[in-house]
């Protein structure tokens, strides 16, 4: 089992943790560099079975540096299209694990990634992150379809984001931004209509970010 790798500069890393609020101790390793080193890692992973691969993953993640919860998270991405929904139940619970913006987005892209291939499981999958009474789960769940263009499904993206609309919490509404963001580029009138429909409970950041492409 591949533990601690990666070669990092220390005066980087405190640059790192600054821009991270000091949430987290960092390696000093920028993404580029990390990618270089973590390589073996990813094409070995293909070789792990699904068990062994969640043995990895869960212990890079509980590594203190930041950016080995990047490489675990690179190293689920590496292996997207054989996951199933067991491992996407099993990754969800990390999403609340050391979590901020970066690991959650990035966790989020693994399962969007599956569910994407897998239309069909939205349903389930989606529920998993319904009102919840951690913000990040739901924000996963708005966010869910970023970037399933005509494939997305309105009725759920709609039920996601009514859900919070009046949630006073950045990332969530920056997530309800982002969303009608996204899909404007696929469908302007449906979010043109969303927001016409629900502006005056929405956040002034949400209408502001889902309206960026409309005009």
């Amino acid at each position: 089992m591949i533990t601690a790798f990666l070669k990092g500069d220390p005066e980087m890393a405190e640059g790192m943790a600054a821009y991270m609020k000091n949430k987290f101790l960092f390696a000093g390793v920028k993404s580029p560099e990390r990618r270089q080193q973590e390589h073996t890692l990813l094409i070995d992973s293909k070789q792990l079975t699904l068990s062994a691969l969640r043995r990895q993953f869960a212990t890079l993640y509980a590594l203190p540096e930041r950016e080995y919860q990047y490489a675990a998270i690179d190293m689920m991405q590496h292996n997207v299209t054989r996951l199933t929904q067991d491992e996407l139940a099993w990754l969800s619970d990390y999403i609340t694990v050391k979590p901020w913006w970066d690991s959650v987005d990035a966790i989020r892209g693994v399962i969007g990634r599956v569910v994407k291939r897998h239309p069909d499981w939205l349903a389930e999958v989606g529920s998993w992150y319904k009102e919840k009474p951690d913000f990040w789960q739901r924000r996963v769940g708005i966010i869910l379809q970023l970037g399933f263009k005509t494939l997305t499904d309105e009725a759920y993206l709609s039920e996601m984001m009514l859900a919070d609309l009046a949630t006073d919490e950045f990332f969530i509404q920056k997530a309800i931004g982002w969303s009608l963001r996204d899909y404007s580029k696929t469908n302007p009138d449906w979010v043109r209509q969303f927001i016409a429909d629900h502006q005056s409970k929405m956040s002034s950041l949400a209408v502001r970010e889902g309206s960026k492409y409309l005009n």
